[in-house]
């Protein structure tokens, strides 16, 4: 059998390919609606809680947390687009009529499958020029209660790091590695848990194994006096990764850019294993649409008018929320360490891919 004569016919083909991704992008449109207004009535009042803030920026939150809900739930609305496609060609004997005419479980299910993973496709480019991009900018966003947000190059901003016993603050970064650059410091110098002095500048740049800063001045916190000091040299040993790689947020970053923050951190010495799971699931995360009609493909056969149609549709769904479970708790236990990255992102996928099969060809007849 040549490829192409796996699918039914053309006009079958995109017949259901246009029934599945209608439904899939209707129910996802209303799942985005619903969920969408529910959050903002949890957040507006944040929002407009900060001096000056109002409708536009009421809406350019809505921009920014629309894209993270449509990624979340798209691979569920997928499912229900498979199941009530698959319900209504079930229920008008259409299927019934395919498998006459000798396709099998299969055959029907391939225009789905084709349209899944153009879905996948979507999915993960949208992902990666969108999502990121906007989870990047709202959790920035977030870190200054809603306030004015200077404009993001990238930048990193408000990272603490240790240094022996005192503590360093920066409100800014720009630049990796030896070319990084900090603004606004702030180092509290201490003697065990008593603090001593505060250290302020305005600037700093690498110098050797530490950092020269200019526009210094230090408070004493005993004698309560705060002195101009010329620039001097700070935080022997202290790495610009530890201030660059501080804190990583995996769904802010595009798969490229976590591929090399993890390579990063890996020169440095740092535990990777949580965001190399991360790094996987943007992968495993868009092609799971793919695994969606094969899980709701149980509503496809057997004999509508049995009155079980029900009964395959919520069965259908179950698999699909089982997978979804089965999915998170595999991420919780590879950022635990419990699981392999990779076995962390991939393992529910191929699990429920093997479920998904057993169950089709159980109920085929």
């Amino acid at each position: 059998m040549s490829p192409l004569n796996f699918f039914p016919s053309r006009t079958m083909s995109l017949y259901m390919g246009r029934m599945f991704l209608v439904r899939t992008f209707a129910i996802l449109a209303a799942l985005v609606l619903v969920l969408q207004a529910l959050d903002l009535l949890s957040e507006s009042g944040r929002i407009l809680a900060f001096e000056g803030n109002g409708e536009a920026e009421v809406w350019r939150y809505v921009g920014l947390r629309t894209p993270e809900i449509i990624a979340r739930f798209l691979p569920f609305s997928v499912l229900l687009g498979t199941i009530l496609a698959l319900s209504q060609l079930n229920q008008n004997s259409e299927v019934i009529a395919m498998k006459a005419s000798g396709l099998s479980a299969h055959q029907v299910l391939a225009p789905l499958i084709v349209a899944a993973l153009g879905v996948a496709a979507l999915s993960f480019a949208f992902n990666e020029r969108i999502v990121s991009r906007a989870t990047a900018t709202l959790e920035q966003w977030k870190k200054v209660d809603y306030g004015p947000l200077p404009v993001d190059r990238g930048d990193r901003s408000n990272v603490w790091v240790k240094d022996g016993d005192d503590l360093i603050v920066v409100g800014q970064i720009r630049g990796r590695g030896d070319a990084a650059q900090l603004y606004d410091i702030s180092v509290y110098e201490r003697s065990g848990q008593s603090l001593r002095s505060i250290l302020t500048a305005r600037h700093g740049v690498r110098d050797g194994e530490g950092w020269k800063v200019d526009g210094v001045q230090r408070f004493d916190v005993a004698a309560g006096k705060l002195t101009p000091l010329q620039p001097l040299r700070i935080a022997d040993g202290v790495r610009p990764d530890q201030f660059t790689l501080s804190h990583i947020n995996a769904d802010g970053l595009s798969f490229t850019a976590l591929r090399e923050v993890i390579d990063d951190l890996t020169v440095a010495g740092r535990p990777t294993k949580a965001l190399e799971g991360s790094l996987w699931h943007k992968l495993s995360g868009p092609l799971s649409s793919v695994l969606m009609p094969l899980l709701g493909a149980v509503a496809a056969f057997g004999i509508a008018r049995s009155g079980k149609l029900f009964v395959r549709a919520v069965i259908g769904m179950a698999l699909g929320f089982l997978y979804f479970v089965a999915d998170n708790f595999a991420l919780a236990m590879g950022n635990l360490g419990a699981y392999p990255p990779f076995l962390a992102a991939w393992a529910p996928f191929l699990l429920f891919l093997m479920i998904g099969e057993a169950v089709l060809l159980r109920t085929e007849e």
